[in-house]
């Protein structure tokens, strides 16, 4: 998932600089990296408020990646959404704009999702977007993970994003997928072990994970720096409203966050810490 260097990027860190002194801003600009959010049910709208926040700062990512909420985010803006346009829309969904019932393995058809994306994307394919991108879709027949990198990106979009039981498979070339998030909540499946990685964890438990569920941990590879924002909003396909104050607290957060140390992440990597309690800034425009 190489692409050529942004312009954005500034040259490598010096050598005086120690780890214990790195902030995530001092990370970032260090050297090209890869940007993947997790899954996290409707935690898009966290998950932009921290796009739009790094996109301010001039904090680009060369590649991306992500599973279900995470596939929406980084999949919208690869394929040419800034974070602005995308804030707009998630904050201006309302329910009956996705919900679609009807006869199936899944309450919702998702047919009116997968037109609100035409509609949404500048680009549709893989191939056309602006940056390398993975999208991790669970095969039903294989019952394991697989990551898309190019043909339909709508398709893979909306099959990233097919909670179980909520909606219904979506089929890309005959073949059923389900949420990316089943088997690789991080989303980071086809990215290789080699990249740098900033990663925003949704550290929120959903009911349907176990307390002690491997899939709420920080992913550790010894390139990547997490970000987790701690005391977000939950947010549901009855809880819209609540989009506003994940968005928010998230882009607020991160911003706090951009000039916070790095803390070592055992057994490898490093991630950085919010605990989001009164807002320090205005709303963002």
């Amino acid at each position: 998932m190489q692409a050529p260097s942004s312009p954005n990027q500034s040259s490598p860190a010096s050598p005086e600089t120690h780890a214990s002194d790195e902030t995530l801003r001092t990370w970032l600009q260090a050297a090209p990296f890869t940007l993947a959010m997790s899954s996290g049910f409707f935690g898009f709208f966290a998950h932009c408020g921290v796009l739009q926040a790094l996109e301010e700062q001039g904090l680009l990512p060369q590649s991306a990646a992500g599973s279900s909420a995470g596939a929406l985010v980084t999949g919208a803006w690869a394929a040419g959404l800034s974070a602005a346009s995308l804030r707009d829309e998630l904050l201006s969904l309302q329910r009956r704009d996705f919900w679609d019932p009807g006869f199936g393995l899944g309450l919702l058809k998702g047919r009116l999702f997968q037109e609100r994306l035409r509609r949404l994307l500048p680009n549709h394919r893989f191939e056309e977007c602006r940056i390398p991108l993975s999208v991790s879709v669970y095969d039903l027949r294989k019952q394991q993970t697989i990551a898309l990198q190019q043909g339909d990106l709508i398709s893979a979009i909306q099959a990233s994003c097919a909670f179980p039981f909520m909606f219904q498979p979506v089929r890309i070339k005959g073949r059923p997928y389900l949420d990316g998030g089943i088997a690789d909540r991080p989303g980071l499946l086809g990215v290789p072990e080699e990249e740098r990685i900033f990663f925003h964890h949704l550290a929120s438990r959903s009911p349907w994970r176990r307390r002690n569920s491997s899939a709420l941990k920080i992913p550790t590879r010894p390139n990547l720096a997490a970000l987790v924002l701690q005391g977000l909003p939950r947010v549901g396909p009855f809880r819209l409203p609540e989009g506003k104050h994940a968005f928010q607290q998230a882009y607020e957060g991160t911003l706090r966050a951009l000039d916070l140390p790095l803390e070592p992440n055992p057994p490898a990597g490093r991630w950085v810490q919010v605990h989001l309690e009164t807002p320090l800034l205005s709303p963002a425009s």
